[in-house]
């Protein structure tokens, strides 16, 4: 179980890092911009306690807001993603695999892809539309959801099959 904290704790700061210092630089035509620190609650084991599944999402979304000066609102798109994450596994994913069972490409692509366009557009759906705090440009927020959305989960999905690849080499 200690080793699962040590593990959790190195992707938390590597995703924050990768966010904040290399992904919040890209921006595909002014449009598109990959969000992949979301990557950490899907990597979370199922069973983990709903309470830490939250504190997890709120500490990550408050990291994130603090370092791009963006009052609130990754963390409270990541806290309400976090909240809806169990019953979104218990769709996607059979009850027999509960308590240690991680969501990964290896463990069933299919729903593994489905969980993460589910999760990444919940959480994309929710970031812009309180970012732009509006309906006006309805349109444009959108375009944004879907380009950045399509980017972020290109990127899960190839960073899902590197990262089993390493481990699976060590094992």
């Amino acid at each position: 179980m200690k080793i699962y904290i040590l593990y959790e704790t190195f992707l938390f700061i590597v995703l924050v890092l990768l966010q904040v210092l290399l992904f919040n630089q890209i921006s595909v035509f002014s449009v598109a911009t990959p969000i992949l620190y979301i990557y950490f609650l899907l990597k979370l084991p199922m069973g983990r306690n709903l309470f830490y599944v939250i504190i997890s999402g709120f500490l990550l979304g408050l990291v994130i807001d603090i370092f791009l000066n963006t009052p609130g609102m990754n963390a409270a798109a990541t806290t309400i993603v976090a909240a809806f994450r169990k019953p979104l596994m218990n769709v996607f994913f059979a009850r027999e695999e509960y308590e240690d069972f991680v969501p990964s490409v290896y463990t069933g692509i299919g729903a593994f892809i489905r969980f993460t366009i589910t999760m990444v557009l919940f959480h994309q759906i929710l970031l812009f539309f309180i970012e732009s705090f509006t309906f006006f440009n309805l349109y444009s927020t959108l375009i944004r959801i879907g380009a950045s959305s399509v980017l972020t989960i290109v990127l899960i999905v190839a960073l899902d099959s590197i990262m089993h690849k390493k481990t699976s080499g060590i094992q």
